[in-house]
């Protein structure tokens, strides 16, 4: 079973727009919405790729039952935590020669009642399908939660035998990776925060690397954009390398998101390090030509698994 596990969800609005001018009046020329936050997306992934996954997070308003029916829609079993506040909508504003703004809102914080609430029901999760479990942690937390939030649910989720997969950043990356994960993946950019320095050569992106596997993670991916994608499956293992199959992206918005959830399929069905970095690089990249974050199509990511060359870059740490 795939937990994904979403504390600060959302709905995706993408809004096409000729250009975009700041100051001025723009006029969108379609607008349309998405169930959003990063853990809805690897949910749809998942589901794509021919997993069952099983979405949990807090909802409230009309914006939290506009994104259950949409992940209903789509096939995927969602369990809400209902909430006073309304869930959070963000903005992915595409322009005609392919720049992409997004405009995030921080989400409300459940109070502490309803964060129980939804701690209580992941644990409950988490028990059900015990050592069958992989629970997948995505996104950001809410406005003014516990930064140590993320590294309670990945112990919680570790003590009834689950798989833990983390993708966060910042300080609740730095906490939760105390808990010791199965498997993390920040970008560049997240691991420079916790590096505390940019990663700006291919070998500061290695060495990223490591650092995340000497603080507590089992194994890591790190994302370099247009670059490509890194993974080193344990400490003693070689370093692989996918890069980037050139092509014209119509967003890039959910392809970390989509890279996630081929690690936790391929990862859970037993692949080798090098087809699970295979099929992870080929869901980002086929997310790329999706309609909308999260909805790349099957038969992209099979075209792009037959493209991606995987490279062994060296020993582990």
């Amino acid at each position: 079973m795939f937990l994904c596990v979403s504390p600060n969800p959302a709905i995706d609005k993408r809004l096409i727009v000729p250009s975009l001018s700041r100051g001025k009046v723009n006029r969108a020329r379609t607008i349309q919405g998405y169930p959003g936050g990063k853990s809805a997306h690897v949910a749809m992934v998942l589901h794509t790729l021919g997993g069952n996954p099983r979405w949990i997070g807090p909802c409230g308003g009309e914006s939290g039952r506009e994104l259950l029916a949409g992940l209903s829609a789509l096939g995927i079993q969602a369990t809400a935590c209902t909430t006073q506040q309304p869930t959070r909508t963000n903005l992915e504003i595409v322009e005609d020669d392919g720049t992409v703004t997004e405009i995030l809102e921080p989400g409300s914080a459940p109070d502490s009642a309803e964060w129980e609430a939804f701690e209580s029901a992941c644990r409950s999760l988490f028990a059900e399908s015990a050592e069958n479990g992989r629970a997948i942690f995505s996104g950001s937390l809410p406005a003014h939660s516990t930064l140590g939030a993320y590294a309670g649910l990945v112990a919680s989720a570790r003590k009834f035998g689950c798989k833990t997969f983390l993708d966060t950043n910042g300080k609740p990356l730095r906490l939760a990776l105390a808990e010791k994960p199965d498997f993390v993946k920040p970008n560049r950019e997240e691991a420079g925060q916790l590096l505390g320095k940019p990663l700006g050569s291919f070998s500061d992106a290695i060495g990223a690397l490591h650092m995340l596997l000497s603080l507590g993670a089992d194994s890591a991916a790190l994302s370099l954009g247009s670059e490509g994608l890194l993974f080193c499956s344990g400490v003693d293992a070689p370093v692989l390398f996918a890069p980037v199959v050139p092509i014209q992206p119509r967003s890039t918005v959910g392809c970390g998101d989509s890279a996630m959830a081929g690690f936790a399929f391929a990862i859970a069905s037993r692949y080798s390090p090098e087809d699970t970095l295979r099929l992870a690089a080929a869901c980002g990249q086929a997310n790329c030509l999706a309609d909308s974050p999260g909805a790349a199509r099957l038969e992209d990511i099979q075209g792009f698994q037959k493209k991606i060359s995987v490279q062994r870059l060296g020993s582990g740490a």
